[in-house]
Parts: structure tokens; sequence; C-alpha cells
């Protein structure tokens, strides 16, 4: 595949990821303005059942590579935000809230294991 082609793919499945993610954070954080980091751990929920639903849609339609690309590498990966996630949690830990930062971390490491899993099999 032409490269310049992958990149446009994956960086405009980005574009559109990050514009999804920013504007679900802000809506998330108006209506619940609360000290836990709700606002990432919602978007990389829905962003780990999203690329499961998209796996799943991918074996089940053979989705060609460049369709791949697109979404999953790009949407994906644009609209969740592993970065944060962690920026969060070292916030959480210099702040002293250690139990906050903990159950955070166990919680959208099991949740999300569990959201791609579900996504997957929704659409097996």
């Amino acid at each position: 595949m032409n490269l310049f082609k992958t990149v446009l793919l994956v960086g405009s499945g980005g574009a559109a990821g990050s514009i999804l993610r920013y504007l679900t954070g802000r809506v998330i954080s108006r209506y619940w303005p609360i000290s836990f980091p709700l606002s990432t751990f919602i978007v990389n929920i829905t962003g780990s059942f999203l690329i499961g639903m998209l796996a799943g849609f991918a074996l089940r339609y053979q989705y060609t590579d460049n369709i791949k690309l697109l979404l999953i590498t790009g949407l994906c990966g644009g609209y969740t935000t592993f970065s944060a996630f962690t920026f969060e949690n070292l916030n959480l830990l210099q702040s002293g809230n250690i139990k906050t930062a903990l159950l955070y971390s166990t919680f959208s490491v099991v949740t999300g294991v569990a959201a791609t899993w579900a996504g997957l099999c929704l659409v097996k």
C-alpha cells in the first residue's frame, strides 16, 4: 500500500477520533464535575468497546486494510488516550489520592478489557 495513502487514512481517522474525544470530555466534565478522571475513563472504556466491535466487524465482513487503518488504527487510536490516563494517575498519586489512583488504574484496565471483549462478542 502507498505510504502517503496510509498516512492520510490513519491521520483522518485520528483527527476525527481526537475531536470526538475532546467533545466527549467537554460534555462529561460539564455535567459531572468530579475529582475522579471520569472523562478519560469513559472515553477509554467506550473506545475499548468500539475497537472490539470494529475488530469483530472486520473479521465478519472482511474489512479492507484501508478501512481497518481508518477506523481501528486512526479513529480508535485518536479517540482513546493512554497518555492522559497515566498523567491523571500520576497527579492522583502526587496529591496523595493513592486509593483513587489504584481504583482508577484497576477499574480502567479490567473494564477496558471487558469492554473490548464485549464489543467483539456482540458482533461475532
